[in-house]
């Protein structure tokens, strides 16, 4: 792990998040979305499910519109418009394989993305608790994803969709237990994240007593105060840069 971390290059424009549910970008990439927006980036977010199992008092067929619903006011407090749910893929258990993989780099060349953004697809966290399985199957198709959307003889049928070939530079990873560059953060970036966060307001409730706001509030300042030490003491999200 190196001791410093440098600044995310910032050679891009447009940018596609990658995640398997609601709430993933916002926990750990809400903050650096904030930024870009702010910058005139265009962000678009891809969820491989709706997060139908992630309330556990609410049966599935509720629980999946009440979390897409939060996701679309999320990404809106953060400048992002456009947030494509994936059909075929069921949460608490995607399968990594080649029906994911053309997935995602059917939304690669649909997009055409200068930098992917995706959640932790190591084992463990920082901490070292063990990670969910659908952070695992969708982080690393996606990093598979972004090979097959540039190889035209792989997922040929998308080319008969229309989707020509596209290679994105670089794809960071939120969430990594070994980051490599960070993104900073100013102080109108962070306040979008948190009312990003707090937007999230089913699913939070349903995992603490605390008001939204002020949980999401707690965890993006942990968020980036970690990063803070190794990045200058500058508030900001640490990436693991791959490509």
């Amino acid at each position: 792990m190196a001791d410093t971390l440098p600044d995310l290059p910032d050679d891009f424009r447009r940018v596609l998040a990658i995640v398997a549910h609601p709430d993933d970008i916002e926990f750990g990439a809400g903050p650096a979305v904030a930024q870009w927006t702010a910058q005139g980036r265009e962000v678009a977010y891809a969820l491989v499910t709706r997060g139908e199992a992630g309330i556990s008092d609410l049966d599935p067929a509720e629980c999946g519109p009440v979390r897409e619903s939060e996701q679309r006011k999320a990404a809106a407090e953060l400048g992002v418009h456009e947030v494509d749910f994936l059909d075929g893929h069921t949460d608490g258990t995607i399968t990594y394989g080649p029906a994911l993989r053309r997935d995602l780099a059917r939304s690669i060349r649909r997009h055409r993305p200068d930098l992917v953004v995706t959640f932790n697809h190591h084992d463990t966290w920082a901490s070292g608790a063990w990670n969910t399985p659908d952070h695992r199957a969708v982080g690393r198709a996606v990093l598979d994803a972004v090979a097959d959307a540039a190889n035209r003889w792989i997922f040929p049928e998308l080319l008969e969709e229309g989707l020509e070939p596209w290679r994105a530079a670089r794809v960071a990873v939120a969430g990594s237990p070994h980051p490599t560059h960070a993104v900073a953060v100013d102080d109108d970036a962070r306040e979008r994240a948190v009312r990003s966060l707090a937007a999230h307001d089913r699913y939070l409730r349903s995992l603490s007593d605390e008001p939204p706001a002020e949980r999401a509030r707690f965890i993006l300042g942990h968020l980036l105060a970690a990063t803070a030490p190794r990045f200058g003491g500058r508030d900001g999200v640490a990436f693991q840069v791959l490509g």
